[in-house]
């Protein structure tokens, strides 16, 4: 796991994470260090299977065993090979040969890229990667990436969240092409709609929600109801930036694993399980602003630090779910919006 940064990177390896983050002045050292003493076997294990597996071939097939290696982690020497392959970006990038390229060859809209140029400055201040004064950093391949995709999107251009989750697959997956496919296929395969100027895919998205929790939850809808606080005010931060800065890296990275192998139903499942676990809290906070603070309480990055027993959770708190529910509300939803 440490491969994802350069042990020379770290002066005080207790005070960033092995993404580049730096730890916050409130952040759970004894937990942490706890867990990550027993995650590194965990992870030198799974390596051990997760190269067994691709040795030797050049394409990883859907099966009953490939999904239960994605669901229990890809060790992160592996993880931008194995994105590429799951999500078929790789195939994409193979199938436009030259693109990323020319792209950034031609100039792009004046306001986009000044919207593009204004975030770079607000993407991970603490990381290592994109701080001011970072010695390797990212920060111009981050503008790279959102300016091609701008380009070459030009009916979605640029919208804010973009720059954190492009920033996540540079640092995961470490190369400016990869990540620039990755995340169209995130954009048009995985996520429709999320990151189009409407936002209706996303608008969407956070209704089926709301129905799944009326559904496993009835008394947490109510209470939302009564209160007129909509999905929307809590989870577009969840849906948006696909739960980074509100599970710790790791977990998020968990996360993903699941998103670029099984699609979108892990959204909801994550949120699910969010939910479910914390219906106390939402039932106990008696107000709008009540509500809207206990949400910010039970999903942050202090929290969830043991991602094995995270994701077991997720599984367990929203089963049964099948896609072809999610596709039914979407289909429901969408003539609404």
């Amino acid at each position: 796991m440490m491969s994802a940064l350069n042990s020379n990177d770290l002066q005080h390896k207790s005070e960033i994470d092995p993404y580049g983050f730096k730890h916050g002045d409130d952040f759970d050292y004894a937990t942490y260090d706890e867990f990550m003493s027993q995650y590194l076997g965990v992870l030198a294990r799974r390596a051990s299977k997760w190269n067994q597996l691709l040795d030797g071939i050049s394409r990883l097939k859907k099966s009953r065993k490939v999904k239960r290696y994605v669901r229990k982690g890809i060790p992160n020497e592996l993880r931008g090979q194995v994105w590429m392959c799951v999500s078929k970006a790789d195939k994409l990038m193979e199938e436009n040969p030259g693109l990323y390229q020319r792209l950034l060859s031609e100039p792009l809209d004046p306001d986009a890229q000044s919207e593009i140029d204004t975030d770079l400055h607000r993407t991970f201040p603490e990381n290592i990667y994109f701080g001011n004064d970072s010695p390797n950093g990212k920060r111009s391949s981050l503008r790279n990436v959102l300016t091609a995709f701008a380009q070459h999107n030009p009916d979605i251009g640029y919208c804010q969240g973009m720059n954190y989750v492009v920033a996540m697959m540079l640092i995961v997956v470490k190369d400016e092409e990869k990540s620039f496919f990755l995340f169209e296929q995130l954009t048009k395969r995985i996520l429709v709609g999320y990151y189009s100027r409407d936002l209706k895919g996303l608008k969407v998205d956070q209704e089926v929600l709301g129905e799944l929790v009326r559904l496993k939850e009835p008394a947490v809808s109510t209470h939302m109801e009564k209160e007129q606080v909509p999905w929307s005010i809590p989870t577009t931060k969840w849906f948006v930036c696909l739960y980074l800065d509100v599970l710790p890296i790791e977990t998020t990275l968990r996360v993903w694993d699941c998103l670029f192998y099984e699609g979108s139903k892990i959204i909801f499942r994550v949120a699910l399980s969010l939910v479910l676990q914390n219906a106390e809290a939402i039932l106990n906070s008696a107000s709008f602003p009540q509500i809207v603070e206990a949400f910010k309480h039970f999903a942050s990055p202090q929290k969830h630090i043991d991602c094995h027993n995270f994701m077991q959770k997720v599984f367990q708190d929203s089963q049964p779910l099948k896609m072809a529910t999610i596709t039914k509300l979407r289909e429901e939803f969408n003539k609404k919006i």
